[in-house]
């Protein structure tokens, strides 16, 4: 790697980091003064209940620093013969507009929840809906942008299978599957959002494994974007780890969840995403699995789901819970990296 594949992850992430620890101190008090409060499930674990009033929507801390660094460091790449071309190329935009409208509709929920105080904020059909547009625009998007523009309609709407060299080629069978990957994605990472730092951690390790296959794969804006986010939730870390000072909400982690998934069909990587992001599929596995149980046979397998706080109530502490998610995080997005570039 020379020093400019070096600047690609270095830069971006060092910039955005400074962008949101920036505003950290001028978002969290405004947050506070609008009273923009976390309120806590009863039924959740008990020790939680004094987090109850710690401010949420935080997530407009990294958004803003994400857009802040790709877009500015993307335009400065030879994609296009000026600078317009460049900030809107067809993956930047692609990746951009599923992360901030994921992260919009999130905005909705959290807002219903914190302002209109409607504690389980949008219905569920209203959340669906949404993310159902959202991913219909991005599937337009790839249709329009990256097939009639580029003419590789074959490859966009085909399938990698790793390890094996060999495409699937799904056709018009390939919305279905962007459907469920962008829906299933930021429910996932929706899901894990439940402990301090537990989702900027997971995550930000998941976009790092990204960061690499993009380098790999020479494209370099799946690179900046990535690490952008890399380092925006390493800026958030500092107000999120245990204790939190701010919380995320559901503005941060459907957008995460949104970006992910994003990047797994421009990086062409989407049945690796369940591998590099393992801890968002284990904790929605988690819940799939309790209420199963539960309507048919009337007993929990787990204390309580998701499954971080199955290992909260069997005695750890949520520093460990958190910590261990972060290692097996890790190991899971060293091997999609593996399966991708060196099989």
């Amino acid at each position: 790697m020379d020093t400019m594949d070096i600047r690609l992850f270095l830069i971006p992430l060092a910039v955005a980091l400074g962008i949101t620890v920036l505003l950290g101190p001028m978002v969290i008090p405004v947050l506070r003064r609008l009273k923009f409060g976390q309120s806590i499930r009863e039924e959740g674990p008990q020790a939680h209940l004094k987090k109850a009033g710690t401010p949420t929507m935080g997530g407009v801390m990294f958004l803003t620093a994400i857009v802040l660094t790709a877009i500015p460091f993307s335009a400065a790449l030879p994609f296009g013969n000026n600078i317009v071309e460049n900030v809107i190329n067809p993956d930047l935009f692609f990746l951009v507009f599923a992360t901030l409208g994921y992260g919009i509709l999130g905005f909705l929920d959290d807002y219903i929840k914190v302002v209109m105080k409607r504690n389980l904020g949008l219905t569920a059909k209203q959340k669906l809906l949404g993310q159902l547009f959202i991913g219909l625009v991005l599937f337009w998007v790839l249709l329009e942008v990256r097939v009639y523009h580029e003419g590789t309609i074959g490859y966009i709407f085909s399938v990698h299978i790793p390890g094996t060299g060999l495409e699937w080629h799904l056709n018009w069978l390939y919305l279905p599957l962007l459907l469920f990957i962008m829906i299933g994605t930021s429910n996932a990472v929706n899901l894990t959002d439940g402990l301090d730092g537990l989702v900027a951690g997971t995550a930000a390790i998941a976009y790092g494994a990204f960061a690499v296959i993009g380098w790999m794969q020479s494209n370099i804006t799946v690179t900046i974007f990535s690490m952008a986010v890399v380092g925006s939730l390493l800026g958030f870390l500092v107000f999120n780890a245990h204790p939190a000072k701010v919380f995320m909400g559901d503005t941060g982690s459907l957008a995460l969840g949104g970006g992910l998934a994003a990047l797994s069909v421009i990086t062409k990587t989407e049945l690796l995403l369940p591998v590099i992001g393992a801890v968002f599929a284990a904790e929605t596995l988690s819940v799939m699995l309790q209420v199963a149980s539960f309507k048919l046979r009337g007993k929990r397998i787990f204390r309580m789901s998701p499954l971080h706080h199955h290992f909260e109530l069997s005695g750890w502490s949520e520093w460990r819970v958190v910590t261990t998610f972060w290692f097996a995080g890790f190991i899971f997005a060293l091997l999609g990296i593996y399966l991708e570039v060196f099989l």
